[in-house]
């Protein structure tokens, strides 16, 4: 019994260390560790393998408790109308002018803050707009609760509706992105100058020349975000993933709840 008190506790140690490396194989190699010190110590708790393995696949499970919980209840609007916004504190976000000075040092113009609220949930916006690229730099905080995340945008809008984007968005998205998005996904610890790079890249790769990009003004800028999420919303009532709800509201279907469980697990494959 004590031998296996110490196999387990140190593949856990091991697993916890390879998760605070921000290379994709030890963050891969750390989850899974997870999952074996998770089976060990129920297989020489019990003495079943059996037992060990439904306890190391619990770990998949257990999103349900949030999803049938919190996400079951939450209602978003229909409408997301953003309006000029205050930018948060500095214990809310403490990397925000850090962030917005290494945008502006690639050429980015600071545009305006804007976002919207609904009871506990906030969303966040500063935008940016480079006029030589025809780009579109968003700075995005969402915050629920006690939780809150960031991630940095790069879009370039071409005059057949593609949205080519470039992002750091640290999960799988909760919700379907309409057809006319195409993502390039970055991993989190990456720089502004390092997705702009890679940006630049994506539609060098695409062969998207400036020439197709449409110029836009401040007032575009924010009326497109403003269309992008009303789109949004639309497409996934239509998918079957959110459906309606009393007062103009809309909320979670079963089928958008069993969504965001394979959301989770995309997520577990990536890390």
């Amino acid at each position: 019994m004590l031998f296996g008190i110490f196999i387990t506790l140190g593949v856990a140690v091991l697993s916890i260390g390879l998760r605070s490396y921000q290379t994709p194989f030890t963050q891969k190699a750390g989850a899974l560790g997870i999952l074996f010190a998770t089976f060990l110590a129920v297989y020489f708790v019990s003495g079943s393998w059996i037992f060990g393995i439904v306890g190391a696949l619990a770990w998949l499970f257990l999103p349900w408790l949030e999803i049938l919980t919190r996400i079951r209840a939450l209602r978003l609007p229909k409408e997301k109308t953003l309006r000029p916004k205050s930018p948060p504190s500095s214990e809310v976000f403490p990397t925000l002018n850090e962030i917005t000075h290494e945008i502006e040092n690639a050429g980015f113009l600071h545009v305006n803050d804007a976002g919207w609220d609904w009871e506990d949930y906030r969303q966040f916006f500063r935008l940016f707009y480079k006029e030589e690229d025809r780009a579109q730099a968003t700075i995005c905080l969402n915050e629920q609760n006690d939780l809150s995340f960031y991630y940095l945008r790069i879009s370039s809008r071409a005059r057949d509706g593609i949205i080519w984007t470039t992002w750091n968005y640290p999960l799988s998205y909760g919700l379907k992105l309409t057809p006319q998005f195409r993502i390039n996904r970055q991993r989190p610890d990456q720089s502004f100058w390092q997705l702009y790079q890679s940006h630049k890249e994506y539609l060098r790769l695409q062969q998207v020349e400036t020439s197709v990009i449409d110029p836009m003004d401040e007032e575009q800028i924010q009326t497109e975000i403003e269309n992008d999420l009303r789109e949004q919303i639309a497409h996934n009532i239509k998918q079957g993933v959110l459906m309606p709800a009393d007062g103009g509201e809309v909320k979670y279907s079963w089928r958008g709840m069993l969504y965001l469980w394979c959301q989770f697990l995309l997520d577990l494959v990536r890390l």
